[in-house]
């Protein structure tokens, strides 16, 4: 399986290399590459009112990003944006379920957010998870009840960071299966 990590807008070279890296570690037989394109985030996502950013339409361009390159098997988008969905505050991330796109939103993964001192190390564990549960998504796994897994759902930065950067058994095996139905 090969999934392509999408930068849209600026984001540092070294946690894009992260999720890489750790997208290979938990996903059986998987290649992931950094895509070399870089895509800008558009002002017409951005929703005046809120100061936020629509996750959807963004998650719409990862979509067809991922439609023009079949030699991807899924494609995650990465933004350092504040984004939502109307029913939320806020959204870590989105995905298409099942689908071949994902986003995740760096922004409130970092520890200044919420004023504390830079930590890098957090900030980039915190976006391998959200990177691994939003590719969960997409190969149609729901968000799970055991606090451990990551899939659990994440109303905070608070259960993202309990949560592990690893699947449960029971997710794992679904998403083994949904694996083998690719090749």
């Amino acid at each position: 399986m090969k999934i392509g990590v999408l930068p849209i807008g600026e984001i540092e070279e070294a946690v894009l290399l992260e999720i890489q890296e750790g997208i290979m570690r938990v996903f059986p037989d998987t290649t992931c590459k950094v895509v070399d394109e870089r895509r800008s985030l558009r002002e017409t996502t951005f929703d005046k009112k809120r100061q936020q950013y629509r996750s959807r339409p963004i998650l719409s361009e990862v979509q067809g990003y991922a439609q023009k390159t079949p030699d991807l098997n899924r494609i995650l988008g990465v933004v350092n944006a504040d984004i939502f969905v109307p029913e939320l505050n806020f959204v870590f991330g989105e995905a298409m379920c099942p689908g071949k796109a994902a986003l995740i939103s760096l922004w409130r993964l970092k520890p200044e957010f919420y004023g504390d001192a830079p930590e890098v190390r957090l900030f980039h564990l915190r976006a391998v998870k959200e990177a691994l549960h939003e590719l969960g998504h997409t190969f149609g796994l729901k968000h799970c009840w055991r606090s451990s897994c990551v899939m659990r759902f994440s109303n905070g930065v608070f259960d993202t960071d309990v949560k592990q950067s690893l699947f449960c058994d029971k997710c794992y095996l679904h998403l083994e299966t949904s694996i083998k139905r690719l090749n």
